[in-house]
């Protein structure tokens, strides 16, 4: 992990450990419901203030709070073309199996490459830090997997370009 990315996941680390003390709260508007507010947003008083904590302009994660459920949006960094279609097509690949996941979103907020939703009966199921550490340990595992996916697309095409000229040699 570089310099640089320690005090970004650092910073990450302790607010969503700060935001994600969530408790049971039904429904104001419909009876014996229990939504994620941050979903719903039906009244503002059990929405907290949103957060975004930036790396620079291309990596953010947003926070949005609220009485029982948070939800964490992720910029993963794409410096060109190829990490820009490397990352669309690997959220989707993930987005589409978000029910194996719990906590992914199937669709991400506008801006944002991918979402995840934690809601109090989350929290009551699971082990805080652990959900905490799992969208941690996310972060830095996107940048490699998209990384090492732009390397074996570079040494393949290199390969393929290689075998095509060989016929005019």
């Amino acid at each position: 992990m570089s310099n640089t990315l320690r005090p970004y996941l650092a910073a990450v680390r302790h607010t969503l450990t700060a935001a994600i003390c969530l408790e049971n709260f039904a429904s104001q508007t419909v009876e014996k419901h229990n939504v994620p507010e941050i979903e719903a947003q039906t009244s503002r008083e059990v929405l907290l203030n949103p957060l975004t904590i930036s790396r620079n302009e291309n990596e953010q994660v947003h926070i949005e709070p609220s009485v029982n459920s948070v939800r964490i949006s992720i910029r993963i960094k794409q410096a060109d073309d190829i990490e820009r279609i490397l990352c669309h097509k690997f959220t989707r690949f993930l987005m589409m199996r978000a029910e194996n996941f719990i906590i992914l979103r199937r669709k991400a907020i506008p801006g944002y490459d991918i979402s995840f939703l934690v809601t109090n009966f989350h929290t009551e199921q699971l082990l805080r830090h652990k959900l905490v550490d799992f969208i941690i340990h996310f972060m830095e595992e996107v940048d490699r997997e998209i990384s090492e996916m732009k390397l074996s697309l570079n040494a393949r095409a290199r390969i393929v370009a290689e075998s095509y000229l060989q016929q005019f040699v």
